[in-house]
């Protein structure tokens, strides 16, 4: 138990870490003493000391002796290259807003409903946008897109493509820049992220993609896309079922649905026994995935380990397609699938 709680505790002072620019500082540098790090950052030495001091005590840091400290070249890619697909540090980005969730959540284990992704408010879209956009960044085109038969292909020929459940655009804007030919619709209900996703679409220069509040402009039933993407969002949401209805409805009859989730298996027993990271996503799902799929009344509730392949298959089978292909990406989280009509 306390073991658990000293882990929280090493998680908020990744969040410092992160926030104040200590990896950066530390990235590269060699081993640095708490006066070192402090005139490198503009901190206070005292506190710096007391970070590195917890730092080092959790392995996040190696030790060198006499005071100095040391991020390895493994915890520079992790926590202060946001362009390697290992880099995990902005998942840490959004703890205060995820765990200050708990105050709200009673009433949801009372009540039966969720919270939507927006309860987490803008810094939380931040936080999303980046813990998932390193590996979309550095893999997405260049590494997963060519294992989609045919994908590439049609994309560099020019195609409608939608990305649904886009966030903040980081894969949509990608693909976007990649196939210039093609055009590009990324379909979100988060407020917050959709606002990401159009600052980053302006800031990146992009004219052939376009963000819609799938509220007010819902994914069209006339199949016209010839290639549709889902990544990571099926199990947030409150009618995966419903969803994936409305994709086939949206797909042309020769189109492609490129599947991103949770890797997850049909029971808890098997979840524990083949996942190490079981607990922390069973406790990720209550904060934010489980909510937000039970943010309506009546939703799905699947939760973050809750889209096994045997339900997302079936799901796509009783919408009406015909091919499912496990896709091994080598992903340590996600499983990926290719599904067609």
């Amino acid at each position: 138990m306390f073991g658990a709680l000293g882990g929280a505790m090493t998680s908020a002072m990744i969040y410092l870490g992160d926030r104040l620019g200590l990896y950066h500082a530390l990235a590269g540098a060699g081993p640095l003493s708490s006066e070192e790090l402090a005139s490198r950052t503009g901190l206070h030495e005292r506190w710096v000391r007391e970070w590195l001091h917890q730092q080092g005590a959790a392995g996040v840091l190696a030790h060198r002796g006499a005071g100095r400290f040391e991020l390895p070249a493994e915890g520079v890619m992790v926590l202060a290259n946001e362009a390697h697909p290992a880099n995990g540090v902005g998942f840490f980005s959004q703890l205060p807003q995820m765990l200050a969730l708990a105050e709200q959540l009673p009433a949801s284990f009372r009540s039966g409903v969720g919270l939507p992704y927006d309860a987490l408010g803008p810094e939380g879209a931040r936080g999303i946008e980046r813990g998932l956009a390193p590996w979309f960044r550095a893999l997405l085109v260049p590494f997963a897109l060519p294992r989609v038969p045919g994908a590439v292909e049609r994309l560099r020929e020019g195609a409608l493509v939608a990305d649904v459940g886009c966030g903040a655009g980081v894969a949509l804007l990608e693909m976007a820049k990649a196939f210039p030919e093609s055009h590009f619709h990324g379909y979100d209900i988060s407020q917050h992220a959709l606002a990401r996703a159009e600052a980053n679409r302006k800031e990146a220069g992009i004219a052939n993609a376009r963000f819609h509040d799938a509220l007010v402009d819902p994914l069209p039933d006339d199949g016209r896309f010839a290639f549709v993407t889902t990544f990571d969002c099926l199990h947030d949401m409150t009618d995966p079922a419903g969803m994936t209805r409305a994709i086939r409805k949206a797909l042309r009859d020769d189109g492609t649905w490129f599947i991103a989730d949770i890797k997850a298996q049909p029971s808890f027993e098997e979840n524990v026994a083949k996942n190490p990271m079981a607990a922390m996503m069973y406790g990720t799902s209550v904060l934010t995935c489980m909510s937000s799929a039970l943010s309506e009344a009546g939703g799905a509730g699947l939760g973050t380990l809750g889209l096994h392949a045997e339900l997302a298959r079936a799901m796509t089978r009783d919408a009406g397609f015909s091919q499912f292909e496990p896709l091994d990406l080598g992903h340590p989280v996600n499983a990926f699938y290719v599904v067609r009509p």
